[in-house]
């Protein structure tokens, strides 16, 4: 009982002590004490190609903020004025939205904006550009009288009225500056009132463009992300992954954000800072590209490009200014490679772009935020032609070693020629499948599409996934066309037309015209499936997803998520069922077009070390010289890799080879010094539309 008493008294005496005898003092040491919490931003989960070496990182970026603090607004602009010098010296920028280019003494915006933006801020609507400084001068009690000090100050000062701030909220002035600012601005805390470090992660693209269009970018936020996520953690100035892995995976990237406790005295200088809620790292994703046959595939491609551009070879095709070129695994058709050209820096993304830099790449012709590899469709040429022997033999419609003979110009229809009757006016002789696509005869193709008709040809068109999405973990992937009576009614529900399927669409599409239209991944994929027998598996270039504890996520979770997203298409995956003699005698029909003398590209691989099996293509575009082909896979016996190589307005199939020759000397690890680029063969589709 004495006990209690005594604990009793002295809980009085103290409270007593707190609120009579010190009550004051404890008072005014809150009232100088502010406590704010702020978010930490997490950073993104890191990007590694298949072998874990980084693509994609973070690096600390330093903001400079301010809250508002009880001094004048004459000493405040004294402060920013100090700011902006240390920012300047170090070469950092600062927010500069103030309509006035102070240099000329004119208005940035349009008379009519100007007149808008003046009668918003209650000016007069012709006050002039002096006018209007002096309007604000006033507003802001800007006392300094020196132009450029005025011009260092306003803007931001207007960026603080314009965003607003508060002891509890602030307003970023500077973003992405030195650690040389940031070090010099904390060492003088005391003098800036209420201005603040705050460190923010940002995304750091270690490979430059390279694997740009599969990496995506991040950006801010937009009003309409936000609004649909903002119950996911989201605030409206996080940055979100807007294209590529950034975007598809922004789930399994983006971190989990954390708080930081500030406190600071009544004049602005920050006394304590504590991390309550830690911040946690998004998940890291392993792609299953390859980055040196990455690196190596954007190389040649943009090397051929111009090459063919500029008459390196035979012809001079000044139009042909883009491609794509596409490296699977034929095995499990995981992708290794995946290049488009022209591409882009997302470096240049990840703090917002200037409406210059806007216009350097969305509103470019030769648009290199366009992903040709997945959303590009071009008419395959004659590269569709091991679809229609397979097709037209497996289906019956010819015998596997029957022959053809060929007499230049198709009696039917709408009575095509082949390509040697229209350049020598003569023909192929006795032509069978295997000889049929060495030198690349339509005049063969013709016959067996006819025989066949397009129902057969379009279903075993379908059957290699051509006019279908392959999934692959990418947005905006584009399906293709594939020629059939059922396009062509959907063509006819469009706009009320009365086409009908004709003869001549049976026998353009067998040489992969009419409506044909493919993209370059769904190409590798029909090679892919074609060298490893007729199985198709399940595309990807998604290896792994890893928490940021070290553990694996699970695989069917990341596709649940992805499929989705990207509205991946059901896929029948497996054998196809193609008899072993049908396939044997299309490869060494593929085989002949590289490896030996008359094919249409046995002037690029014949010292080749390695045997390869591949097709030329030349197929007509809408405008200017044909797009070119190149597809194959190696090795021929045990086939490892597809590869895949189109340049739009390429002129010649062949013209491609060359690029797919250096991408599989890559792959196989041969010196690439000795390239053959003995153009002086002139085989079958070197020459014409259709080979």
């Amino acid at each position: 009982m004495i006990i209690i008493l005594v604990i009793g008294i002295l809980f009085i005496c103290q409270l007593f002590n707190l609120q009579i005898v010190n009550g004051e003092s404890y008072r005014q040491q809150s009232e100088n004490r502010l406590v704010r919490e702020v978010k930490i931003s997490a950073p993104r989960g890191e990007i590694y190609d298949r072998y874990g070496k980084l693509m994609v990182a973070n690096t600390t970026g330093y903001a400079v903020n301010l809250y508002y603090t009880k001094i004048s607004k004459e000493e405040l602009n004294s402060n920013l004025l100090e700011l902006t010098k240390i920012l300047e010296k170090n070469g950092d920028k600062y927010y500069n939205n103030f309509p006035v280019d102070f240099e000329n003494m004119t208005f940035t915006k349009t008379e009519e904006a100007a007149k808008a933006w003046k009668t918003s801020n209650k000016i007069e609507e012709d006050a002039s550009v002096q006018e209007t400084i002096e309007f604000f001068k006033s507003k802001y009690k800007i006392t300094q009288e020196n132009m450029e000090d005025v011009s260092k100050i306003l803007p931001l000062r207007y960026e603080i009225a314009s965003k607003g701030y508060s002891s509890f909220k602030s307003v970023a002035l500077a973003k992405d500056i030195t650690e040389a600012s940031m070090l010099e601005i904390e060492e003088r805390g005391n003098e800036l009132s209420g201005i603040v470090i705050t460190t923010y992660p940002v995304r750091k693209y270690l490979t430059g463009s390279v694997g740009a269009h599969i990496l995506g970018y991040v950006g801010k936020i937009s009003s309409t992300e936000y609004e649909a996520r903002k119950d996911k953690g989201y605030t409206a100035n996080d940055m979100i992954g807007k294209s590529g892995i950034e975007a598809s995976l922004e789930e399994q990237l983006k971190g989990t954000d954390g708080l930081a406790r500030l406190e600071m005295d009544s004049d602005g200088q920050l006394t304590n800072k504590e991390e309550t809620i830690e911040s946690r790292m998004g998940n890291s994703v392993v792609l299953t590209i390859d980055l040196d046959l990455q690196t190596k595939a954007e190389e040649v491609l943009e090397t051929y490009i111009q090459k063919i551009q500029s008459g390196g070879f035979a012809d001079k095709c000044p139009d042909a200014d883009s491609g794509a070129l596409v490296v699977l695994d034929v095995k499990n058709s995981e992708v290794l490679a995946l290049a488009s050209y022209p591409s882009y820096n997302p470096d240049e993304f990840t703090d917002g772009i200037s409406n210059s830099e806007y216009q350097k790449y969305f509103a470019a012709a030769d648009k290199p935020m366009f992903n040709r590899s997945i959303q590009g469709t071009y008419s395959p040429g004659s590269t569709f032609k091991m679809v229609t022997a397979t097709a037209a033999i497996e289906s019956g419609a010819i015998g596997i070693r029957e022959q053809i003979l060929t007499k230049g110009v198709y009696d039917k229809g709408h009575k095509p020629a082949c390509w040697i009757w229209t350049s020598y006016r003569s023909t192929h002789g006795y032509v069978d499948a295997e000889k049929a696509l060495k030198v690349s005869c339509n005049y063969y193709f013709y016959e067996v599409g006819y025989r066949m008709g397009i129902d057969t040809l379009a279903r075993y068109a379908g059957m290699f996934g051509l006019g279908t999405k392959t999934g692959i973990e990418l947005p905006g992937e584009t399906a293709g066309t594939l020629a059939s009576k059922e396009y062509m009614n959907k063509l006819n529900e469009r706009d009320g037309g009365k086409r009908q399927w004709m003869v001549a669409d049976t026998l353009s599409a067998a040489i992969g015209q009419s409506y044909n239209s493919f993209t370059p991944i769904q190409m590798a994929y029909y090679v892919a499936t074609l060298a490893n027998g007729g199985v198709k598996n399940d595309l990807t270039i998604l290896k792994s997803v890893i928490s940021s504890d070290g553990t694996e996520v699970s695989k069917k979770e990341v596709d649940e998520m992805v499929d989705a997203k990207i509205n991946k298409p059901e896929i029948e995956y497996g054998s196809l069922g193609i008899h072993q003699d049908t396939l044997d005698v299309v490869f060494e029909g593929m085989r002949s077009v590289t490896g030996e003398t008359g094919g249409t590209a046995y002037s690029t691989f014949k010292s080749f070390p390695i045997e390869v099996a591949g097709k030329t293509g030349t197929a007509t575009a809408s405008s200017g010289n044909a797009h070119a082909w190149f597809v194959g896979f190696a090795p021929y016996d045990d086939p490892e890799i597809a590869v895949v190589c189109v340049i739009e307005h390429g002129g010649h199939g062949a013209y491609t080879a060359p690029a797919v020759k250096e991408v599989m000397e890559e792959y196989f690890g041969y010196n690439n010094d000795d390239i053959t680029e003995d153009m002086s063969f002139r085989g079958v589709d070197e020459i014409l539309v259709g080979g």
